[in-house]
């Protein structure tokens, strides 16, 4: 009888042992992590180092990973499949290339920021005005390369405008993207620069020296969108949308930028 009453001891414990793994291996948790790729343009670097802690203290399962660079390059990263959830371009050109061919997630391409293009140097500088460009103050002038660069481009359309691109064309030094032209301008390695309005306030060396009229360029427009190979399109749409809110767009006029009317 005592040998019988130990085998259904053992029974038991071996039934309450197997019942316990086996509503552990069924347990799932509910909170899923997710990464974020956000293609964005230079410029934009500063404005998301503030907006990243934001969107992460209110949506703590997802983490952003930022790749900064020229929208033409990224652009075409993206056209070759480059890991990229969602883009931020500083011109509408590389947003519209990727929209005509089908790249982007329905309804989700949206202007997002407006900027201003301004001409900067240091403190060191004699030049005053956009006028002192064909003279000997100036010996050189950084500019983004227009092809892949939106601010290269905005710059290009003013030389154009002011009819004083051929004049100045020899004095012409092209950087890889914004960020670039505001090193070399601000380091003295160029006499002048085109870059932002939102690039000149964040840099202390940077003098501005002149406010370019909006009616020497296009429109310096901020396009956003979900790429559409996104594996993530809901948290990339919920980030998106964040930065619509009054409390992110306050952030984007803290540096620099302007509400898109």
């Amino acid at each position: 009888m005592k040998k019988f009453s130990k085998i259904l001891s053992l029974l038991l414990t071996s039934s309450l042992i197997l019942s316990s793994v086996g509503c552990g291996s069924t347990k799932k948790d509910d909170t899923t992590s997710v990464e974020l790729t956000v293609s964005a343009a230079a410029s934009l670097k500063e404005a998301m180092a503030e907006l990243e802690p934001i969107f992460t203290e209110k949506n703590p399962n997802i983490s952003l990973t930022f790749n900064f660079g020229a929208s033409g390059s990224l652009q075409q990263q993206i056209e070759q499949g480059a890991p990229c959830d969602v883009f931020i371009s500083a011109g509408k050109k590389q947003m519209t290339a990727l929209a005509d061919k089908d790249l982007l997630e329905t309804d989700t391409n949206k202007d997002l920021v407006k900027n201003r293009l301004v001409l900067v140097s240091t403190d060191n500088t004699t030049v005053t005005s956009l006028d002192d460009l064909t003279t000997d103050k100036v010996k050189q002038i950084a500019v983004g390369e227009p092809s892949s660069v939106p601010a290269g481009k905005y710059a290009d359309e003013v030389l154009e405008n002011l009819g004083i691109k051929s004049e100045v064309e020899s004095k012409l030094v092209f950087a890889k993207d914004v960020k670039e032209v505001l090193a070399w301008s601000t380091s003295e390695n160029a006499d002048v620069g085109f870059v932002y309005l939102s690039d000149a306030l964040s840099n202390n060396s940077a003098k501005i020296i002149e406010t370019i009229s909006e009616d020497l360029h296009s429109p310096i427009t901020y396009p956003v969108a979900v790429i559409k190979d996104s594996k993530n399109i809901d948290a990339a749409k919920t980030f998106e949308d964040f930065l619509f809110t009054d409390e992110a767009q306050q952030v984007f006029e803290k540096y620099g930028y302007n509400k898109v009317q």
